[in-house]
């Protein structure tokens, strides 16, 4: 059996750090707002060379605080992509505004300039890019464009922790940027967590207070916020595996590079990289024809796989009536081809080989 991902691996080379980590949080029973919080946070704003980094409960509070911080809200448009995990609409939703859906492009999934400057309304306020399976989107021309039209920029980073665009952390570069902990992501926590980064002073100071019950004093509020906050446990976690971060995505791309060596002759669409930017593969994701004959003969040899996403968020129920005869070609057509194979920093080259054996027999 080969799964998706394997976590107990990856913990096993870093049980005592953690678990001593953890012992200390428990012992001084600071699991709120705790010194590894306020440690993870430094730490995590140096590693993304930024000047605010704010830890929430996950990556879809990352992305709700985003916006609110800068000022989004009822009435506004934010234009995103509708090939994505549905929390990044939901973030959009959470605040009032309308997520507008533009279609992506076939080779990096991701939403383009040219895709996006066709949507722009005099409601748009925001642009929301999502660096989709660790690929960075072309944040130089959608920075371009944001800055001519007056938009905000909010990076979706949920998946690309560790990602570079022309030497800058994805993250760093808009005006606010949310990251996911989920614990299958690149640098995952033992539960929920989320981050939130951004380079301005004043929106930093409005997400501290957002996350953590409107208050910058204790017991003192001054606007209506939420209870998000990274516990102290979650951060010993992340601490300890930020350390390792560029070894993990280091060895992700090996086994990406592998994978599509392996698989130069067999009539499948390998994951495509534009040089723009470093992509830190969160998934391995392929297009096929065959697309179902691939993954029931992955599915019999006890090989994990799974489609990311089959289902446009224009076309998911809760979104379809208000998007009523929108086409979105490249997306629709991604979605129904689409399939992703196991990758975690642990995946052997023996391993890589016997699922790509599987695949060619099918073919």
């Amino acid at each position: 059996m080969i799964p998706m991902v394997d976590l107990k691996a990856q913990y096993s080379e870093i049980k005592d750090e953690i678990e001593q980590g953890i012992a200390t949080t428990i012992e001084n029973c600071s699991f709120i707002l705790g010194p590894n919080v306020q440690a993870f946070e430094k730490e995590a704003a140096q590693y993304l060379g930024v000047k605010h980094a704010i830890g929430c409960a996950s990556g879809t509070d990352a992305l709700h605080l985003a916006l609110l911080a800068e000022g989004i809200g009822q009435g506004d448009e934010v234009i995103t992509s509708a090939f994505t995990f549905i929390a990044s609409a939901e973030a959009i939703k959470y605040v009032g505004a309308t997520p507008v859906f533009v279609d992506i492009d076939k080779k990096t999934f991701n939403i383009t300039a040219e895709t996006i400057v066709a949507a722009i309304t005099p409601k748009t306020k925001a642009i929301m890019p999502v660096h989709l399976f660790g690929q960075p989107a072309d944040l130089a021309k959608i920075k371009d464009l944001c800055d001519k039209q007056d938009l905000k920029l909010i990076e979706d980073c949920a998946q690309s922790f560790g990602a570079r665009i022309n030497g800058q952390q994805t993250g760093a570069i808009g005006n606010a940027s949310g990251f996911s902990f989920f614990p299958s992501k690149n640098l995952g926590a033992f539960g929920d967590g989320g981050l939130v980064v951004t380079n301005s002073d004043e929106t930093a100071k409005q997400l501290k207070m957002l996350h953590n019950h409107g208050s910058d004093v204790r017991y003192y509020h001054d606007i209506i916020g939420y209870n998000s906050r990274l516990d102290d446990i979650q951060a010993v976690v992340l601490r300890a595996k930020l350390k390792r971060i560029d070894k993990y995505n280091q060895a992700r791309r090996h086994i990406a590079h592998l994978y599509s060596e392996l698989m130069t002759d067999l009539p499948l669409t390998t994951p495509f990289e534009d040089g723009l930017g470093e992509h830190v593969y969160h998934q391995y994701t392929l297009l096929s024809e065959s697309r179902d004959e691939v993954i029931k003969a992955l599915q019999d040899k006890q090989i994990g796989c799974a489609v990311y996403y089959p289902v446009p968020l224009h076309q998911q129920n809760v979104f379809k009536q208000d998007h009523a005869g929108l086409s979105l070609p490249v997306t629709e057509y991604v979605a129904e081809h689409c399939f992703s194979l196991p990758i975690c920093p642990s995946l052997c080259d023996n391993s890589i080989k016997e699922i790509v054996s599987v695949i060619a027999e099918v073919f």
